[in-house]
């Protein structure tokens, strides 16, 4: 097998060292937590290679172009490529793929007659632009890549139709957040090679804490209780008892038979209260489960939808436009709202707001999936602007069309616009945070123990997407003469 790396300052394997009884060799990449930092760029798993523990591989230190020499292991007529990347910025990384600056080297002699396996760590889910790593960006030579990172359990070997390779996500192995995908039953994968073929048998853990997760919308039992009916707040609080019963029951039954899994599960029973329905306490009902579940202060989750209000002018502009299908780099949303508007027809030139300000709430919007970004700008600017026209005392129709331009013009490119925007992604904010949609990623981590669970964990941004995004030429451009380079 070959090993040797010149970008790695410990080239070589534990158990082919002397002094060292090694029964099973770990490979290891790191991740986003142990990511190498300081003048070395060492990490802790640096640490355990140079014991002896596992082998770290996988490590980049250029920023500017990256080239991944693939582990090379034979066993019988079975010959193994193993490719590791560790964590690096999904920005960053995102954008060396586009521009070519990563190539995966091939050996040198029967390239078709290797298993290739890539082992990567970064975002598979698109929680921006560029804040994450589509899947046509790999080379469409690898047979196998075990995704990291992502923590929902998709072991099960997927197909990538275009690059036709497949993609296994292991997932976290504990629950880390009361989120739906961590709630998928937690596995482990014992792969096996033969030639160019696998099987990949997935094994459930069995010393994981149970977590049980379900919705209730409180509108679709109105044949139980409507908002209207006597002592409404009481039975909504039995009948929430009743549904975390049952959930408790489940993981009873589910439990039996495993005497390594922890007696007391997490439970979490999202309630939408939509509709004129009021919220009953928490705390009283959690005493209730103080001696069952894993964490009493958070079995129960209110969340309320917010009512779509229709604001005049709104559904005008098609949205649609400001985007093209193919991916512009190096301009940034409001570059391309400011752009359309300008060459747009007088028509639908925008009179109320700024270029700056929508192209910031796009911004908010596509980036942090803020839904309410745009309607909360154009309701806060509105009001300001008819305050105006008040304190104005503007009455005609012609002058109300006048001092309205006037009125938006006086305000472009000034600190009081900036002010203005600002308000209004964070009246935007204030409401998703009211209605329940927190930012889960920040305030919902579980304690370690599990025990005195302080965390609020509704729907996170998907737990796992398709990496889809522009595939271009970056992508496919350099799999092929950057990656088919022979090693040396």
């Amino acid at each position: 097998m070959s090993y040797a790396d010149s970008l790695t300052m410990f080239p070589w394997v534990n158990y082919q060292d002397e002094n060292l009884n090694i029964s099973i060799p770990v490979f290891s990449i790191h991740g986003n937590h142990d990511d190498p930092t300081g003048a070395e760029g060492l990490c802790a798993l640096d640490l355990l290679s140079a014991s002896g523990f596992v082998n770290h591989f996988g490590h980049s230190h250029s920023v500017e172009k990256i080239e991944i020499s693939p582990i090379l292991m034979q066993k019988g007529i079975t010959k193994l490529a193993l490719y590791g990347l560790g964590s690096i910025p999904d920005e960053r990384l995102y954008r060396m793929f586009v521009n070519k600056q990563v190539s995966m080297l091939r050996p040198k002699e029967d390239q078709d007659g290797w298993f290739n396996l890539f082992t990567i760590h970064q975002n598979r889910s698109k929680h921006g632009p560029t804040n994450y790593i589509p899947e046509q960006f790999l080379d469409d030579f690898l047979d196998l890549v075990v995704w990291g990172h992502e923590h929902e359990c998709l072991i099960k070997p997927t197909l990538n139709e275009q690059q036709l390779f497949y993609v296994s996500q292991p997932g976290s192995s504990v629950a880390t957040s009361l989120s739906p995908g961590e709630a998928t039953k937690k596995k482990i994968g014992l792969l096996r090679v033969k030639g160019r073929k696998m099987k990949l048998q997935e094994i459930p853990l069995k010393t994981v804490r149970q977590f049980f997760i379900e919705d209730v919308v409180l509108a679709d039992h109105q044949d139980c209780f409507t908002p209207d009916t006597p002592h409404v707040t009481k039975k909504i609080e039995d009948f929430c008892f009743a549904k975390v019963t049952e959930m408790l029951h489940e993981a009873e039954r589910e439990r039996l038979g495993c005497p390594l899994t922890p007696e007391k599960p997490l439970i979490r029973l999202r309630v939408d209260y939509s509709g004129g329905f009021e919220a009953f306490n928490t705390s009283r009902f959690s005493q209730k489960f103080v001696d069952r579940v894993a964490n009493p202060k958070d079995i129960i989750h209110f969340v309320r939808r917010r009512e779509q209000k229709e604001i005049k002018g709104l559904n005008s502009i098609d949205y649609g436009k400001l985007f093209k299908p193919t991916a512009v780099e190096g301009l940034r949303v409001e570059d391309l709202v400011k752009q359309y508007f300008e060459a747009a027809e007088q028509k639908v030139q925008l009179s109320l707001l700024t270029e700056q300000g929508m192209g910031k709430a796009i911004q908010e919007f596509v980036d942090k999936d803020e839904k309410e970004a745009i309607e909360e700008l154009i309701t806060y600017q509105l009001r300001k602007t008819q305050l105006h026209l008040q304190s104005r005392g503007v009455t005609t129709e012609q002058d109300i069309d006048a001092e309205v331009r006037l009125f938006r013009d006086s305000k472009k490119n000034t600190a009081e616009e900036e002010k203005d925007i600002q308000e209004a992604m964070n009246r935007a904010k204030a409401h998703r945070l009211e209605r329940g949609d927190g930012d889960f990623a920040d305030q919902d981590v579980l304690d370690v123990t599990m025990d005195s669970d302080e965390g609020s964990v509704p729907v996170a941004a998907p737990t796992r997407g398709r990496g889809r995004g522009s595939r271009g030429r970056g992508g496919r451009g350099r799999g092929r003469g950057e990656s088919d380079k022979e090693m040396q």
